[in-house]
């Protein structure tokens, strides 16, 4: 567990909702879904996809929690828009520096898959690009700035995705 010395008030500088840009891809998907069906299994192997999407969700649950209760132990804020107090360096930061984000783009494929659903399926694309440049790209420069070389150890070690 790193501290950063002193009261800051600086932020990352991210100004969108993480979760609501996953929301508006499964939004946007299931509606373009909707008016243009393409399922991911057209055939016999839909109770497959849909086994498949159920485990996807429930991975991607386990990893949300278990990030929030990390964090929630360190009393740092979930919130990427308030300042960040401490880095996180356990639970599954380990393998992930972005498990709520990996979280969440698993959790849209998921539906995507237990809807039998292609195109919110392919909405994480623009999902993870979206959260990738608008909040993880300002993240990482931010806790750069304010860990430094213990921040500069931790993203040498641990991957951004997986």
């Amino acid at each position: 567990m790193t501290r950063a010395s002193g009261p800051t008030s600086e932020s990352s500088g991210v100004r969108i909702f993480p979760p609501g840009v996953y929301l508006a891809g499964l939004i946007v998907g299931y509606a373009v879904q909707w008016l243009w069906p393409l399922p991911i299994d057209p055939g016999r192997g839909v109770l497959s996809v849909r086994v498949i999407g159920v485990v996807v969700i429930v991975v991607a649950v386990v990893l949300q929690a278990s990030a929030v209760m990390t964090f929630r132990r360190l009393g740092t804020p979930i919130n990427p828009t308030k300042p960040s107090t401490t880095l996180a360096l356990a639970g599954p930061y380990r393998f992930t520096r972005n498990p709520m984000y990996l979280g969440l783009a698993l959790l849209l494929a998921g539906l995507a898959l237990v809807g039998n659903a292609l195109w919110p399926l392919l909405a994480v694309i623009p999902c993870v690009w979206i959260i990738h440049t608008q909040v993880i790209a300002r993240e990482e420069a931010y806790l750069e700035r304010k860990f430094g070389d213990d921040y500069r150890t931790f993203k040498s070690r641990v991957r951004r995705w997986l």
